[in-house]
């Protein structure tokens, strides 16, 4: 792996996973947030994302952003990254505000950064092929400072779950902007986008830390101020200091989609991955796609590698459990 300097990769890996909830019960009847459980009794999710990660850059350049009343399983499976590098918040505000705390907290190690964001609730079968396509989002940020670069999946088949990003026009070598986005359309609909060229919304975006931040700055100005103000006040003031825990308690919960993306589409910048056997497990309908994939399909080769600390919940067992109950 060859990785850029400035670059850097951030997991996103503080959801509560509540959709999935039937689905991720431990043994003691708590419920996992599905990025610390495994597909099919292999690795969890989020050490699947970690690895994903390391196709453009290296553990010390790896953050993730976790909430606090996770602890007792992002200790374990962010054991190998550097303490400094897992972001913990006071609690889960949505997307928006874990993106933008890790963003400032990024810019304050690394001025310049160049951040790859990863959700850690994915499944992909064909890792390497993701892993090519994020290479080139990173030497692309190098290209295109001011855009906001997200990577669309070649679409497997017409599934009215998932997003779909309609490209634009041809913005250089390989990149396109974003015509529009349509939300789960009925499967009449996505097949008709599919055939326009339409890609499935992953979700896994890139940019320069400042290019975002002053994007975020234009669309929530007082929360970015205030985010900005509580870090730098508990900087000043050490350990104990409570500035961040204080402002979470009052800040509202924002969609990064809705806050960020919606009516800038003229910012943004679109990179297509190939078709890698992509999931967002966001339902268990899609747990269920996924599982079925898996049955049709060899493992990858990945997953021989050795399995160290074991996820508490095994989707697969899961699913076929209350299958079977059901």
């Amino acid at each position: 792996m060859t990785s850029r300097p400035r670059t850097w990769a951030l997991i996103l890996a503080a959801g509560d996973g509540s959709r999935l909830a039937k689905l991720t019960r431990d043994r003691c009847g708590n419920t996992v947030p599905k990025q610390f459980c495994s597909l099919a009794g292999g690795h969890s999710l989020v050490d699947e994302a970690l690895q994903r990660a390391r196709y453009v850059v290296p553990r010390e350049r790896t953050c993730a952003i976790v909430a606090e009343q996770h602890e007792r399983y992002w200790r374990q499976a962010l054991w190998a990254l550097p303490p400094n590098n897992v972001i913990a918040q006071p609690r889960n505000r949505g997307t928006a505000i874990g993106i933008l705390l890790s963003t400032l907290s990024i810019l304050e190690r690394d001025p310049l950064a160049r951040i790859v964001f990863l959700p850690a609730d994915h499944y992909v079968r064909d890792e390497p092929a993701l892993g090519a396509t994020l290479r080139q989002a990173a030497i692309s940020l190098t290209r295109d400072p001011m855009g906001l670069l997200l990577i669309g999946i070649e679409p497997e088949e017409a599934d009215p779950e998932l997003g779909y990003i309609v490209p634009g026009d041809i913005r250089g070598e390989g990149v396109r902007g974003v015509a529009r986005f349509v939300e789960k359309p009925e499967t009449k609909l996505a097949r008709q986008l599919i055939a326009q060229g339409a890609l499935w919304n992953s979700f896994i975006f890139a940019a320069h830390g400042t290019t975002l931040l002053g994007l975020m700055r234009q669309r929530m100005p007082q929360i970015v101020e205030d985010m900005a103000t509580a870090l730098a006040r508990d900087a000043l003031l050490g350990r104990g200091a409570y500035a961040l825990r204080e402002l979470y308690e009052r800040l509202p919960t924002i969609d990064f989609s809705r806050a960020a993306l919606q009516e800038t589409e003229s910012r943004l910048r679109l990179l297509t991955a190939p078709a890698c056997g992509w999931s967002d497990l966001g339902t268990p309908k899609r747990v269920a796609e996924a599982l079925r994939r898996l049955d049709r399909e060899d493992a990858p080769a990945r997953r021989a590698r050795p399995l160290r600390i074991p996820a508490p919940v095994n989707l697969a067992a899961q699913y076929a459990s209350l299958a079977i109950a059901g």
